[in-house]
């Protein structure tokens, strides 16, 4: 299978840890030109921490948005964006709620926003869970954790008070795959 779009020239406008921007010159199949302006980001995980009828919330500082968002706990190893992502799972929830989790069950994976960004998430259930020590990165400053139950995290989504597309996703899929 060949691509629909051929990529004629591809310039990187903007790179940083976190993220790249390219530019691409491109040709469609009918032959007209263009561009297109992709973003390249590492894959990330999100952990729907459950146990005993409550699921585990983090609060951070949104920047893009100006505003503290409630979701699931999630993130990249950007200085590792190879890392197996079962590994980054464990390593995110321990990081960000520190949870340990006895079982962690994949549950699949989903893309972000591929109309202008390649980066991916890996979903994963997390259960029997142990509490030891959080240990946020310096970006994680002003993080805040805290347990709800199913029905009021449901709450939470319909009201609007939740907006983070990956963690409606992850419960989506989670209870479609009837892990909940």
């Amino acid at each position: 299978m060949s691509d629909e779009i051929e990529t004629l020239a591809s310039t990187v406008v903007y790179e940083n840890k976190w993220m790249r921007l390219k530019e691409d010159k491109i040709r469609r199949s009918s032959g007209h030109q263009g561009v297109y302006s992709v973003v390249e980001k590492p894959d990330f995980v999100v952990i729907l921490a459950v146990q005993d009828g409550y699921v585990h919330l983090v609060e951070q500082y949104r920047y893009p948005i100006k505003k503290r968002c409630w979701e699931l706990p999630q993130g990249a190893w950007e200085e590792n964006p190879d890392a197996d992502h079962a590994l980054l799972a464990a390593g995110e929830l321990k990081e960000e709620t520190g949870l340990v989790a006895n079982k962690m069950h994949y549950l699949g994976d989903q893309y972000l926003a591929y109309g202008f960004c390649n980066q991916m998430y890996h979903i994963y259930l997390a259960t029997e869970l142990t509490f030891t020590e959080i240990d946020l990165d310096p970006e994680e400053e002003g993080l805040i954790t805290k347990k709800v139950t199913l029905t009021e995290f449901e709450e939470m989504i319909l009201s609007g008070e939740i907006k983070d597309a990956s963690t409606v996703n992850a419960y989506g899929l989670a209870k479609l795959k009837g892990v909940l």
